[in-house]
């Protein structure tokens, strides 16, 4: 009667275990927090940005411009981002890509992604300029949690 019992406890703390794993699982990822993010299109170029996920899918895009240019530093543009499932996040707002030394290519970036880890979601990337009837660039990216983010 006894070993029973302990059976029964040995049963249900299994059962237990199991479904804390199980919601332990499917609690979404954290998006939130500062993202390095590498973009590489179908053509091979490549860019680095930041991405500052804020709450309520409010976020920043900064473009990381390597060395010293004729063009003006970057600033923050207003960008958003939401998540579909527990891996799946999208990011998306306006960038403005250097063009040479003295322009720049201005349009939509819209990145979609998966969670890898916690810290880092890959995934394709899509561009499309806002100005005349230039084509859209599509590639992909990798986004690694910057420390401290």
């Amino acid at each position: 009667m006894q070993h029973l019992d302990v059976a029964k406890k040995v049963i249900l703390m299994l059962i237990f275990q199991t479904c804390c794993l199980a919601l332990t699982q499917a609690q979404s990822r954290n998006v939130i927090g500062k993202w390095k993010v590498e973009i590489t299109f179908a053509n091979a170029k490549q860019y680095s940005l930041q991405f500052d996920a804020q709450g309520a899918g409010k976020g920043s895009f900064l473009l990381l411009l390597p060395g010293p240019s004729m063009v003006d530093p970057a600033k923050p543009a207003e960008a958003k981002w939401s998540q579909s499932d527990q891996n799946s996040v999208t990011f998306s707002g306006p960038v403005e890509f250097p063009l040479g030394n003295v322009g720049r290519d201005a349009g939509t970036l819209v990145l979609k992604g998966k969670f890898e880890t916690e810290s880092l979601i890959t995934g394709q990337v899509e561009f499309s300029p806002l100005a005349g009837d230039g084509p859209s660039k599509s590639g992909t990216f990798k986004a690694i949690r910057a420390a401290g983010g």
